[in-house]
Order: C-alpha cells, then structure tokens, then sequence
C-alpha cells in the first residue's frame, strides 16, 4: 500500500513539474514571438532615422508579410540552438553565446527567404539591424530573470548573511555566482578580499575586491560581515592558518573549500563549503605517501588488523582494502565497534573477503586458532589500552593489554611465519611519565627483541596526538563547547604534537613498505601545540569568545601527564627515509633475551594484580618516571 502511495505521489510530482515546464515553454516562445517582430520593425525605425512616417509603406508591407515565415523560422531555430531547454537562472557565457549563434542563423536565413526566394525588397542596413536587435532583446530577456531573483534575493530578507569571500580567484567566483542564484545559502555577497595587489578595487561577479588580508578585519566591521567563506583550494596550509588566524578575530561564521581537486574535478559548489576544522589550524602539508609501494606489498596478501575496530585500526582497514588484499580479518574485542566497520565494508565493497572477528589479544589459545585458521601475511598490531589517566588508576590492565598483548601477538606472528608485524605505538613511550606510555615503551622493546631472532620483520609507527580519534581532546572539546562551556584544560602551557587520523595511517602503512625488521618510524609532525591555543581556536571557530561566551578552565595536570611530548630518546637519533617527512629512530642495543624473560614476569605479576607494578615497570624501563619524579 505504502509502495503504491509512493507511485501515485511521484507520478503526481511528474505531472506537475512537467506542467510548469511546458508553462514556461510556452510563455518564453511567445514572449520571443513578440520580441522577433519588435526587433524587425526597430529596423526600420532606426532606418528611417526614428521617423514612423518616414518609413516607405511597401518596405512596412514587405516585412509585416514575411513576419509569420520569419517568427515560426527564428523559434524552430531557437529550439535547435536549445533556447528553451536552459535553465535561465543559471544563465551564462554558454548561454550567450547560443543565443548569438542563433540569431545569426535566423537572419542568415531571412536574406535568404527574403531577398533570394521571395524576392522581398528592404533596405540593406535592415538585414543586420534587425539581427542585432533581436540578439540584444533575447539577451535582455533571458539575463533579466536572473537578475531580477538576484535583486529579489538582495531585498527579501534584510535578516540575511552578509558573506565576505576570501580568495577572488576562479573558485571565488563560482561561489560568489552560486550564491547569487542559488536557494541553498540564504545570504548575500557583500566584498572580497584577496592578496593580489592587482585585484584591489576591481570587480568579481559585481563583488568589489576591497583589499589584501590587512583589511579582513577592517572590512568586516565596516560590512557588518557574519560570514566568511575562504575560497582558496590551491592555497598552501600555512596560508590557510594564517588567514584563519586573522578570520578568528572578526567573530564571523567560518566555512572553507577543502582543497584544489575541487578545482580539478570541476566540483567548486557552495554544497563543497565546510565549517572549518582545527585540522585546518596544523599549518602545515599533511604527510604523502607513495602510493605504488603500499600496494605492492599489501595486493594479494591476507592482512589482519587487531583493534580493527577503533579509530585508527578502522582507517586502516578502509586504506587496506582499496588496495586489494586477499583477504582482511579484522579482530576486535569490543563487538559494537567491529559491527560497524564490518558493516561499512561490506556496503562499499561487496567483492571484498571480509572476515570479522572478536577475540582478546591477551588470549593465547584464541589468537593461535586465528593464527591457524587464516594464516595472515601482515598484522597491523593497534589493539591497545591508549588513555592515559584511566591506566594510571588501573596500571595492571594497561600491562595485561598492552605488553601482554602485544607479547603474545609477536610470538604468535614469529611462529606462524607472518611476513611483516607492524606495531601502533606512541610518542608517550619516550622518556614514559606514565603507565600507557611505559608500556608502549616496553612494546617497542619486545618487537625490536623478536626482530633480533625471527624471519619476522617487526617494526614500530610512534605517533603524536591524533585529532578526532577516540579518547582525543578535540571531541571532548567541541562536546563541552556544545553544552556552552567551560572548556577544560590541564595546564596553561602544556604543548602536544598533532596529526590527523589519515596521516596516521599513511604512516603506519608507509612504514610497512620501508619495513626490513627493527625499525621505530617517526612523522616529522611540525611544531608542537599549546593545548590552550587549540582550545581559544575551536572556541573562535564556533562562533564564540573565549572568557566572554565560553571560559577555559584550568584543572592542574593529571596523574601521569607532562607538559610536553618527545619523539626520540637520546640514544635514538634520526636516521631519513625516501619520505622527507618519515624518520627512523635507530635501535639502541639491548639484551632481547632478558627482555622477553622479563616483559613474561611483568605480564605475570600483572595478572596476579601486584601492588608494585610500576616499580617492576621501572627495572625494565628506567627512563620512566613515576608519580613525583617527573618534573612539571
């Protein structure tokens, strides 16, 4: 019943739109019926020096008795040049020039009929006035529509956005276009500001380039702007963020065009704009990487993520899987978070050997049934317990997860003859002050000590912060500016390393083509940020003040938490790969055997829920400061 409702209104739908399709038609063939006869007799107006009895009455009989062959001739050729098929509110360059092409066909033809078949006599300036005239009034007729919603969008809503436009290039002036004709954003262009010292004072789209990036804020307060739209897609990010950084003091509303395949694709719309993100803030080029080399290694092989299900594991199966592996097995402990990337997969690639599982990493006997099972080539090792405050209060569960875990995954990678095993680490495990970073550490350690023995080739990825993964502060942050504040901040100076989620994973998946056992890769992840910085920015960025509308409070750094991060140790130094970007911290020599035995011990006494863990984390990390060693 419901499905024949649903006929019934589409159909219902047709019919009308069709109607006012054909209503349309209709009145813009009479409307040039008219407008042809008009510019046929202007003709001769203008001939005759603008004098009606001036004009020779058998030169008014000659054209009044060819204007019904002349007007049905013209409108079959306006419907050949697809006069009536445009949509005029979009009318442009393309349009014009099909309105000049047929209007020169037409009056080729009159000559034709007139003078050399009928042989109707006028006088020769006739022919090309006539012709002009009547491109000029299809013209004024057609760009009059558009303009006249332009000028009824201006004035229908004095409550409207006022949009300043940054960038006055090419994608500029398709927004600025779009605008003034589309429904879709409910405002009007009011200036443009681009840096081009040659644009200043000219025109785009009847938009005027009031100045560089010096008058964004002058401009702004003049205008009475509340919305800045930055189109500038071929812009660097370290322009973008500058511009950012002079956008944040105007109060406005902010919305940006993601990036120059916009451009590429032909796809600069409004619908492309965004709410700009704190990503757009790194000021800096997000990590490539050759493409070429990933799937070489990963086409054709059966790879298996652990933690496949959280923010960074599930990025790397959505990479993975445009790569054509033989088969991806995805392990998860945590069901709703592999329903969903399962589902995800099987949706956008149904031809893809997809198999999900749950199961504990700390589980020997499951992870050998896997191991034996499906036999995988590469493991992508991010299954981890990764928040920091929540491991200092449970130290045990960060040991059993983490180093028992990834303990019990390498033996199981070495013994089943796996190819690679790449390990997620983190820039907490330099110089530890916590239990999560002391046990990344300890990781590191494990994996580099099986390298030493197995045909393996395990390797580490130590990121930064990563923006938008679970547990970051980004969310937490844009959820306590939603709830109108305030905004929670450790310490005033605390500074941290950030990179977005995509360069995480071209890193982990880089690292796996740069793999020859041992190695701890690093992103050169630019300078480090103020976390206060980044609160007063997303503040800024959606739309408000901070301390006047949303307040920051300070709460005093958390157990295990310092005031910086660090990429390496000091043993470690930096050794370059064919990425620019993309550095090695050389191994530092160490006794494997006793690292094992003793990773083995801890994982015990973890399990028996010793009260002395983090002094048996010590003996094996001793660079790991506990409770008040470290300083602020």
């Amino acid at each position: 019943m419901h499905a024949k409702v649903c006929r019934w209104e589409l159909k219902l739908k047709k019919f009308i739109n069709d109607k006012k399709l054909f209503i349309r038609r209709l009145f813009l063939i009479i409307l040039d019926a008219i407008l042809i006869n008009i510019a046929s007799f202007s003709a001769l107006f203008i001939r005759f020096d603008f004098r009606l009895g001036q004009i020779p009455t058998n030169y008014a009989e000659a054209v009044l008795s060819y204007t019904i062959v002349n007007t049905v001739t013209t409108i079959i050729i306006f419907s050949l040049f697809r006069l009536y098929n445009s949509l005029w509110k979009y009318a442009g360059i393309d349009e014009l020039v099909n309105i000049i092409f047929a209007c020169t066909f037409s009056g080729m033809l009159q000559v034709i009929g007139m003078h050399f078949i009928l042989l109707i006599h006028v006088p020769r300036s006739y022919y090309p006035l006539s012709t002009l005239f009547m491109m000029g009034l299809i013209s004024i007729s057609r760009f009059c529509y558009r303009y006249a919603r332009r000028l009824s969008k201006r004035y229908r809503d004095i409550s409207q956005s006022r949009i300043m436009i940054i960038g006055a290039g090419e994608a500029g002036s398709s927004i600025i276009r779009e605008i003034a004709v589309s429904g879709y954003v409910k405002g009007i262009v009011i200036c443009a500001i681009d840096d081009n010292k040659d644009k200043s004072g000219s025109y785009i789209q009847g938009v005027k380039v009031v100045g560089d990036r010096s008058k964004i804020l002058e401009a702004a307060e003049k205008h009475e702007i509340t919305d800045i739209f930055i189109a500038m897609p071929s812009a660097s990010r370290k322009v973008i963020r500058e511009i950012l950084e002079i956008c944040k003091g105007t109060g406005c509303a902010l919305k940006i065009l993601p990036g120059m395949y916009q451009l590429i694709n032909e796809e600069v719309s409004i619908t492309r704009l965004r709410d700009v993100e704190i990503e757009d803030l790194l000021g800096r080029e997000p990590v490539k990487t050759d493409v070429e080399g990933i799937m070489n290694y990963v086409k054709g092989k059966v790879i298996m993520v652990t933690g496949g299900g959280g923010s960074i594991g599930s990025e790397l199966c959505r990479q993975i899987v445009k790569h054509e592996p033989k088969q991806l097995i995805i392990v998860d402990i945590y069901e709703n978070n592999a329903y969903f990337i399962q589902q995800e997969l099987k949706s956008e690639y149904p031809g893809l050997d997809l198999v999900v599982l749950i199961a504990s990493v700390r589980n020997s006997n499951r992870m050998d049934w896997i191991m034996k099972q499906y036999k995988p080539d590469i493991i992508y090792h991010a299954a981890a317990h990764k928040h920091v405050p929540l491991m200092e209060d449970s130290p045990n569960e960060a040991i059993k997860n983490n180093v028992g875990g990834t303990y019990k995954m390498a033996k199981a990678a070495d013994a089943y003859g796996v190819e690679k095993f790449i390990l997620i680490s983190s820039d907490k495990a330099v110089n530890p002050t916590n239990v999560m970073g002391a046990s990344k550490r300890i990781c590191e350690m494990l994996i580099q000590a099986f390298n030493k023995h197995s045909k393996t080739e395990f390797v580490a990825v130590r990121f930064g912060n990563v923006l938008g993964s679970n547990g970051s502060v980004i969310p937490l942050f844009k959820e306590q500016i939603l709830r109108g504040g305030p905004v929670t901040v450790t310490h005033p100076d605390i500074i941290r390393y950030f990179m977005t989620i995509p360069e995480a994973v071209s890193l982990v998946l880089q690292a796996g083509a740069y793999a020859k056992g041992g190695e701890i890769f690093v992103l050169d992840m630019g300078e480090p940020i103020k976390i206060a910085e980044l609160a007063e920015n997303l503040i800024r960025l959606s739309g408000y003040e901070p301390g006047r509308d949303i307040t920051i409070e300070y709460t005093g750094l958390r157990p295990g938490e310092k005031l910086y991060e660090e990429l390496l140790m000091d043993d470690e130094g930096f050794q370059d790969t064919d990425n620019k970007l993309i550095h090695i911290g050389k191994p530092i020599d160490m006794d494997e055997e006793a690292i094992i035995k003793e990773a083995e011990k801890l994982n015990q006494a973890a399990k028996e829920e010793t009260e002395d863990i983090r002094t048996r984390i010590k003996q094996l990390v001793p660079n790991y400061l506990t409770g008040k060693e470290y300083p602020l």
